[in-house]
């Protein structure tokens, strides 16, 4: 009876579960920086990576050492490799840890901080790096080369849009040509209703012979922990699935004998499953918990393919199955967010409304090749590791914009003629979703949310709330850009004032480099004020580290922009939670304090003009309702006063709001 089934994989995954980090696109280009500056030591230099544990370890050494990993990993050289293995399988570094020229190409973006788009996709220069590398990535499972974006990209073509639930479960098991049209096959009759998602997957694992080999063993032979271990399959170790022969046996004791008294105890068994809480939500409702079903057995009990069983052997038959496809769910809900963190660094890709499409230029452009682009899907790319142009990646990658202009007439029912034309109809959808956005996520009551979370630096549920593939700082400054644009009444170009790089979604991403400190908003004049310029900083230190690092770079920015431009209608305004009194005191010394231009002292600006803001005081303009127009006046008057700074901000300020 004892058979040594192995696991095989049934989808494909971008990277490893180890690299699933936070401000996913900083972190990246510092590991390129890190191992640019690690392979330079001259104890590094001629040193191989490949089964080189001690050289591994040291490269851990040299992350800890730089504040990139924290913490004591228990094996340094398995943390490293896993750390960097994601960043091999993208061609961004070969497989001994060297950059590659498409590596090096990122780097230099990151290290250059220019970000801005420079390409017919009009996404940012580093995103472009990024498309290139998604559609040259290839995998091998189970013998089959597959080339995910490229599949992604099919699907889109064929289906218009995937729902988050087809790109999380069904998407990925899309391994080889057959498959895939299966899977776009399946989607159709998804939408009409006549599957499901749990259908479709079951039927992808019960055509893989190690799930029918695994199955007729359970069917054949009596049922111990052994047996379930091996039917298990478990990956990292067979013993691992141990606790399922529990569940096993209760489930057997309430859908074979009767019992439903036992509930409670398959309640318990799910408990020590790593994946308890799929088989819970399977089995039980939503209210359900161990006190409430010890008490009321059956008005928790959910209808599931359980009740249906008459024998034991469907028994077996309805127990492998779920086993196999809530482990199954488990891993394709885990690699979902992989996957989205991958493929959302080319910013093509929209998420919203539980949808999952193409942002408007991309689409239109890659769906008019899309049957060209498939016919690689199935092949390994040569030119993974370098930077290539797309038209080497794919000759029908040409920069053709008929197909981009044909859908943007097509689909907004305009008739331009040329790509800038359509540049400013795309523009203007970008301001209508970001409308869209404010509504949903950051009306006056939700910024005052945040406004709070900074305040008590609630920093995961900020980065719950809006994305966490930017830091608290560049979170901060965006819903600072966001608040100020809600304001000014929804008037001017906040997307280009903000020097923020921003996602498909119009959510903040953070870089390595790190972005420009301000926000630079243009106002026409009005009744209310004359023509001028506000630059926004913002930030989060507070007391010496305030003073050290805000009182010098807040007016030499000032000070830079004032001897640039010329326009001396431009003044700034300083947010932070709480203000040093120092801080105040310099900025307030800045009326009548001369900035020169260190290249040429004969220019200088008599007198700048900085006003700072507590959060708590943004919090009561967006309570009062306060507009633009009303506060321009209200700091101008506060400007001009004689007051001492530690009188100035309470009377002048503080109180007037």
């Amino acid at each position: 009876m004892p058979q040594n089934i192995s696991y095989k994989s049934f989808c494909w995954c971008f990277g490893t579960t180890s690299f699933r980090t936070k401000n996913f696109n900083q972190n990246i280009e510092r590991q390129l920086a890190l191992l640019d500056q690690f392979w330079h030591l001259e104890e590094n230099q001629g040193q191989s990576w490949a089964g080189n544990a001690a050289l591994q370890t040291r490269y851990y050494d040299f992350m800890h050492e730089q504040g990139f990993v924290l913490g004591d990993a228990g094996n340094k050289a398995k943390d490293a490799r896993e750390k960097t293995s994601g960043l091999t399988d993208i061609g961004l570094l070969n497989g001994q840890r060297r950059l590659t020229p498409a590596g090096h190409a990122l780097l230099a973006v990151s290290q250059n901080n220019d970000f801005h788009s420079d390409n017919f996709l009009q996404i940012p220069k580093d995103s472009y790096i990024y498309l290139k590398q998604l559609l040259k990535t290839y995998y091998y499972i189970n013998g089959d080369c597959v080339r995910p974006f490229l599949i992604l990209l099919y699907l889109s073509s064929q289906l218009a849009s995937l729902s988050l639930e087809e790109y999380t479960y069904l998407l990925p098991l899309c391994t080889n040509a057959q498959r895939t049209q299966q899977i776009i096959a399946d989607i159709r009759r998804l939408r009409q209703g006549e599957t499901n998602i749990d259908h479709i997957i079951l039927n992808r694992l019960m055509e893989m012979e190690n799930y029918q080999q695994a199955w007729r063993l359970l069917q054949n032979n009596p049922v111990d922990e052994n047996l379930l271990c091996q039917i298990g399959m478990n990956r990292k170790s067979r013993t691992y699935d141990r606790p399922y022969y529990d569940l096993y046996r209760h489930l057997y004791t309430v859908y074979i004998h009767g019992q439903a008294d036992a509930l409670p105890l398959v309640y318990q068994a799910s408990q020590k499953i790593k994946i308890g809480s799929w088989w819970r939500s399977y089995l039980f409702r939503p209210a359900a918990s161990l006190a409430a079903i010890r008490k009321d057995p059956t008005k928790y009990q959910k209808a599931n393919p359980f009740d249906q069983v008459a024998n034991e052997n469907d028994f077996k038959t309805v127990f492998f199955q779920t086993m196999h496809l809530l482990k199954a769910k488990s891993t394709l809900a885990d690699y979902f967010d992989l996957n989205k963190r991958y493929m959302q660094t080319a910013n093509i890709l929209l998420f919203a409304d539980g949808m999952v499409k193409l942002d408007i230029v991309p689409k239109h452009f890659f769906h008019a090749v899309a049957d060209q682009l498939y016919e690689q899907a199935f092949t390994p790319s040569p030119l993974l590791f370098q930077d290539a142009p797309l038209t080497e990646i794919a000759p029908c990658l040409n920069a053709d914009t008929t197909a981009i202009i044909a859908g943007v007439n097509a689909e907004w029912g305009v008739a331009v003629s040329t790509l800038d034309e359509a540049r400013n109809v795309l523009n203007a959808n970008r301001y209508a979703r970001l409308t869209r956005l404010i509504n949903e996520k950051f009306n006056r009551q939700q910024l005052i949310h945040l406004l709070d979370c900074f305040e008590q630096r609630r920093d995961k549920e900020i980065q719950n709330l809006i994305t966490d593939n930017a830091d608290i700082p560049t979170i901060f400054e965006y819903v600072l850009g966001i608040l100020w644009y809600t304001l000014s009444g929804c008037q001017g170009n906040i997307l280009e004032y903000m020097n923020l790089s921003l996602d498909a979604n119009l959510l903040p991403v953070t870089h390595a480099a790190g972005g420009l400190p301000d926000i630079v908003y243009e106002y026409a004049a009005t009744a209310a004020y004359p023509a001028h310029s506000l630059l926004l900083e913002a930030t989060l230190t507070d007391g010496a580290n305030q003073r050290r690092s805000e009182m010098e770079p807040v007016s030499r920015h000032l000070g830079r922009y004032l001897l640039q431009n010329g326009n001396q209608n431009a003044y700034c305004i300083f947010v932070t939670n709480t203000l040093d009194i120092n801080v105040i005191a310099d900025f307030r010394s800045r009326k009548t304090t001369p900035y020169y231009d260190t290249q040429n002292p004969c220019q200088f600006i008599e007198g700048m003009k900085i006003i700072p803001l507590q959060t708590k005081e943004l919090k009561q303009i967006l309570r009062q309702k306060y507009g633009y127009t009303h506060l321009y006046p209200l700091l101008e008057e506060a400007f001009q006063s004689t007051l001492p700074p530690h009188l100035w901000y309470e009377n002048c300020l503080k109180d007037r709001l």
